[in-house]
């Protein structure tokens, strides 16, 4: 192999890093967003939106790209469209700019989280190492990079207006896009590009479309928690704006133990148990969210929530990267383009319900999204085969 395992992944990392702050901001500025633009629930929803049909146009792309020529390419290049939608946001001064703004940053996004996992599992296959397990733990730095963003907000918030926070991470993004250029990856794993009759078994495959519906709902499930949390706690539990940020920046900072914890539990317990154990563990969050009125309790169930969330991704790739190890770039294209659906429909429903119903109809969102994930989980590891005839 010509290529260092241990570069591969610090870059998995640090592009996985980059979708982290990527996919938090909105949720971070959103009400500062709000009060420049006098956004209605519908112009939130939209945006909720916009973002992960970015990623879903992302995920479409990077699939059949890495696995005929490999990430050398593609991942710089998604840094330069976060970048390029950063910058965006900090001149913006219209809504149109602002909502293109968050679909170039979702198209970047999505094709860096899609090339970084499929990354992850090439290099793991090469080696015989555990996919999950190394998924989860480039997954924490997700999480070390959506826990950052709010608490950089918070701490340059006095000295800086949004803005200028915003257009000056994009110009930081300049640095690691010039490792991500320089280093070795693995060689392609296809000489042509996938069939048509093989991307058709691929989607008869019943087993791999039923492990992608969990994404569907475990996707808008995340997404909700990173998009809607801070607007909720505001207007509905009536907690100052401060606050909130700091609950937002809580929620993931226990996504990222659950996620450092994961890779650890993946090496001692089957991927059955530590996925429906979370699951539930995340349902039980939301089920307290919505029923307490204490900020302590409110507080604690956020946190459950994040830590309770942080197997869906890794545990579900890996099994489909072990699935199809020949095409896990394609596959995971698949896998998270149904993912993204799911978080656009989920994320514009809730927009539609709170306009109708008041933002506390958000904490119900996260309840039936759990119950569904949990159900989808029993029900695709009872069907589930390793081995797949590629």
């Amino acid at each position: 192999m010509n290529y260092n395992k241990t570069l591969v992944f610090v870059a998995s990392c640090v592009a996985i890093f980059i979708f982290g702050i990527s996919l938090i901001t909105l949720g971070a500025i959103l009400p500062q967003l709000s009060a420049d633009y006098g956004l209605s629930e519908i112009n939130k929803g939209t945006l909720a939106s916009l973002l992960p049909l970015g990623i879903l146009v992302g995920s479409l792309l990077f699939g059949p790209i890495v696995d005929r020529y490999s990430y050398r390419y593609l991942l710089p290049a998604s840094v330069i469209l976060i970048l390029i939608g950063f910058l965006i946001i900090s001149l913006a001064q219209s809504f149109l700019y602002l909502a293109f703004s968050f679909l170039i940053i979702g198209t970047g996004g999505g094709m860096i989280n899609g090339a970084a996992s499929a990354l992850v599992a090439d290099f793991s296959a090469d080696y015989k190492e555990n996919k999950g397990s190394n998924l989860s733990l480039m997954g924490a730095f997700f999480g070390l990079g959506a826990l950052g963003m709010p608490l950089v907000l918070s701490l340059l918030s006095p000295l800086f207006n949004y803005r200028e926070i915003i257009g000056g991470i994009g110009i930081f993004m300049i640095i690691p896009m010039i490792f991500l250029i320089i280093i070795r990856y693995p060689a392609p794993k296809q000489v042509s590009t996938i069939s048509i009759n093989h991307l058709g078994t691929m989607l008869r495959d019943t087993v791999f479309l039923l492990f992608s519906f969990i994404l569907f709902f475990q996707s808008g499930w995340e997404s909700l928690m990173n998009n809607w949390t801070t607007t909720y706690l505001i207007d509905h539990k009536h907690m100052m704006e401060s606050l909130s940020l700091g609950v937002l920046t809580f929620f993931v900072a226990m996504f990222t133990l659950g996620r450092f914890s994961v890779g650890v539990l993946l090496k001692k317990f089957s991927p059955k148990t530590v996925l429906t154990i979370s699951s539930l563990v995340a349902l039980v969050g939301g089920i307290f969210l919505a029923m307490t009125s204490s900020n302590v309790m409110t507080i604690a169930s956020v946190g459950i929530i994040g830590f309770g969330l942080a197997a869906g991704f890794p545990v579900v790739l890996g099994v489909i990267g072990d699935r199809f190890p020949s095409w896990s770039g394609t596959a995971f294209g698949i896998a998270l383009t149904i993912a993204l659906t799911g978080n656009i429909l989920i994320n514009y429903i809730t927009g539609i319900v709170t306009e109708n119903f008041g933002i506390g109809a958000f904490s119900w969102s996260l309840i039936l999204s759990g119950l569904f994930t949990v159900l989808l989980i029993v029900i695709s590891f009872s069907k589930h085969k390793l081995k797949f005839n590629e």
